[in-house]
């Protein structure tokens, strides 16, 4: 498996060069890594302040690293951060986050690589979330006795961990000081292959990222002008063109409920997808200018709106009547259910939501449903907005099922003061 893992950190790098030449994620994480360890070298010379260094794979598990920095921060302003990201969907999205002290992409994992970007930082505590495993940056940290924690984590039987050919990746986990965990399972997982010292079951931090941002919700003018006084408003959040064509014919079918559709991906060609799919529809930037789709003029029933920005959607959910999370009809499964059950809404999504447990614990509380098709979805729609008492059960239900998760924050924070790891 060191092998594999070997052969895969050394091709990787070279074919995403290959690639970047016709995508732009691929030419963006290679030019985000061009002569990286000059940036590091000249960022940290002259620096004398202790720092904790956070690695998220992207943008979904910057959501969770988050309240653990603003928490830190919020006690411990003196201290600095360094905060990386494997994927461009992260960097590009969060390169100017005012609360880390730096941001880069984290130089290709190799015994080299590590060993300069461990020499450079000297970090005092090292934070991977959720599920970044790279061996050499992991090996580095237990070599120079830095406390290494794994936060948010989560762990799944058929993972390579738990196999008997698993040895190279139960060794990276050797490397761990502590792991905080979302769930008993996990928990159960990693005590039968030997490893039950510092492992906490804490929780997920985004439920306490989701409570911040909505206690932090402000109105939005162009929304709810475009809402006017419609009863039946539906958020269709983080979509990919699989959730798009089983919600069409309800958009279709529906002319009196207005859809605010966001996107996962908000290229051109995605965007342009989501236009020839949905009739009477317009993009949010044409919305907010007053303007309509050049191609076609006014439409006098436009009553879908496609969302073609970053970082509204966490927002959007407070104006839903229903919210429908998307990634749950492709293999990848369901993305964030949390954002729309924390405002107390009802939540639907596809059938591939096995990996998640916020997902099925939302299901398990009565605040969510899975559908197979679009005869489900529609069912579960009309069956919603017609039966006001189980419509009030269920965004109590969700809304309930947040906040009784909330406090993974606090226990990972308060462990490392405890263990006075930013003390001298």
């Amino acid at each position: 498996m060191k092998f594999i893992y070997q052969l895969f950190i050394s091709l990787y790098p070279l074919i995403a060069r290959v690639i970047s030449t016709r995508n732009e994620k691929a030419k963006l994480w290679v030019n985000g890594r061009d002569n990286i360890f000059d940036k590091l070298s000249t960022a940290f010379a002259k620096n004398t302040d202790k720092i904790i260094w956070i690695h998220c794979a992207s943008l979904g598990e910057f959501e969770q690293g988050r309240p653990i920095i603003e928490e830190l921060k919020s006690k411990s302003p003196e201290i600095k951060v360094l905060l990386t990201f494997f994927s461009p969907s992260g960097y590009e999205v969060r390169k100017n986050y005012e609360l880390a002290d730096w941001i880069f992409y984290l130089p290709i994992d190799s015994f080299s690589n590590a060993t300069k970007f461990y020499d450079i930082v000297n970090p005092s505590i090292v934070i991977f979330v959720k599920y970044e495993f790279w061996y050499y940056y992991l090996q580095q940290a237990k070599r120079r006795n830095i406390p290494l924690f794994l936060v948010s984590g989560i762990f799944r039987h058929n993972q390579p961990f738990f196999k008997w050919y698993g040895g190279f990746n139960r060794q990276m986990l050797s490397y761990f000081s502590a792991f905080f965990l979302q769930n008993e399972e996990s928990v159960s997982l990693l005590k039968s292959i030997g490893i039950d010292q510092n492992v906490i079951k804490s929780g997920d931090t985004r439920f306490d990222r989701v409570i911040a941002i909505s206690k932090q919700f402000t109105p939005i003018a162009s929304i709810e002008s475009f809402i006017g006084d419609s009863k039946q408003v539906i958020i269709a959040g983080s979509t990919w063109l699989e959730d798009d064509e089983i919600l069409y014919h309800y958009t279709k079918t529906h002319p009196q409920v207005k859809f605010i559709i966001a996107p996962h991906d908000i290229q051109h060609s995605r965007i342009e997808e989501c236009l020839k799919l949905y009739p009477n529809a317009i993009t949010y930037s044409h919305w907010n200018t007053g303007k309509r789709q050049p191609e076609s003029g006014i439409r006098s029933t436009e009553n879908i709106l496609i969302i073609d920005n970053i970082g509204m959607l966490s927002k959007l959910y407070n104006y839903a009547t229903i919210c429908f999370v998307g990634g749950a009809f492709g293999e990848d499964g369901v993305h964030n259910v949390l954002e729309a059950a924390v405002y107390g809404k009802p939540v639907i999504y596809g059938p591939e939501f096995s990996k998640y447990f916020e997902a099925i614990g939302l299901i398990d509380a009565n605040g969510a449903f899975s559908v197979e098709n679009t005869l489900e979805l529609e069912k579960t729609f009309n069956q919603l907005f017609s039966d006001k008492k189980q419509y009030d059960t269920t965004c109590l239900n969700a809304q309930k099922y947040v906040f009784e998760h909330a406090g993974a924050t606090s226990v990972i924070t308060r462990y490392i003061y405890e263990k006075r790891l930013l003390t001298n």
